[in-house]
């Protein structure tokens, strides 16, 4: 039953699910599927398939999925829109960033830092200066199952911006284990950043951090916000007031904007990523291990552009 797909754990969690809504799956079949971007305009929604080196696309007017691109050793991890429409993308296979024309043509952003090559970057966020900030983790070249074996050129995993007019590369964070999933609150004056350091040190970093975003975009702070209480923080999203809609292994948890976990959007498999989408943009679509569900939410997300 429907009533049974999600947890309140406090009152303020009851206006933002319909107990009646059902969590749908809409496509199973991936290995481990992630970072999934809505665009408005095709009322679609794209999302990797990391293993299987693909891109998926779900067709909100037909209900079906298939194959975007695939089979190019580009091992696409995070993807999002940028404020033109445009996809941007995370490859572990290149180990950069990407932007997708309208086109069709592939436009490489960045692939380098001071001369070394990046680790394989994660997910990333467009800030509404336009400027790209992303998360560079070792994950696609600590083995082959999700881009290629290497050793790293880094000396450590961090997390950098890239200037919209110049293409100038910054690091803005450095003191990391795994950064991973990323957003900006609504008026952009913090960065939430993930940290699933637990994944390979004894540290156990499984959090997320949130940072003061300065006027020259440098970051100052970043204290715990929260700590995941069911596996990791993977990817994450806000909603328009400010509440974060989490990835955790038994779901998607909500947070609000002091930190405390409010319910869970329950799922029956490990979530990796979530996205708000739809016409209103209260449809919360959920990549989760080898599946894509989602569901309809009395909530808005927070628009992009």
């Amino acid at each position: 039953m429907a009533e049974t797909d999600f947890e309140i754990l406090d009152p303020r969690f009851k206006t933002l699910v319909k107990t009646s809504a059902v969590i749908e799956k809409l496509w199973s079949g991936g290995r481990w599927t992630e970072g999934p971007a809505y665009f408005p305009a095709l009322k679609s929604l794209v999302f990797s398939d990391i293993p299987n080196d693909r891109l998926m696309r779900f067709d909100e007017t037909t209900g079906q999925t298939g194959i975007l691109m695939g089979g190019r050793d580009r091992y696409v991890n995070g993807n999002t829109v940028d404020r033109q429409g445009r996809l941007l993308s995370c490859e572990h296979g290149g180990r950069c960033i990407t932007r997708t024309e309208h086109d069709g043509r592939l436009t490489v952003l960045a692939d380098r830092y001071e001369g070394k090559r990046f680790n394989s970057p994660n997910d990333l966020v467009v800030k509404s200066d336009g400027s790209i900030w992303f998360t560079d983790p070792a994950y696609g070249i600590d083995s082959d199952y999700e881009g290629f074996r290497a050793a790293p050129e880094m000396d450590g995993c961090h997390v950098y911006r890239i200037d919209r007019v110049t293409g100038k590369i910054t690091r803005v964070a450095d003191d990391f284990k795994r950064p991973n999933g990323l957003a900006f609150s609504p008026d952009e004056s913090k960065l939430y950043i993930a940290d699933t350091g637990a994944t390979h040190f004894e540290s156990g970093e499984r959090h997320i951090r949130v940072f003061d975003v300065r006027d020259d975009n440098s970051l100052a702070g970043g204290d715990v916000f929260a700590q995941c209480s069911n596996g990791l923080f993977d990817g994450f999203r806000l909603d328009n007031t400010g509440r974060l809609w989490c990835s955790a292994t038994d779901g998607v948890h909500c947070l609000t904007d002091t930190g405390d976990l409010i319910g869970k959007v329950l799922v029956p498999e490990r979530v990796s990523n979530v996205c708000f989408g739809g016409p209103k943009n209260n449809r919360l679509f959920i990549t989760a291990t080898g599946s894509l569900y989602s569901v309809l939410l009395p909530t808005t997300g927070l628009r992009a552009f």
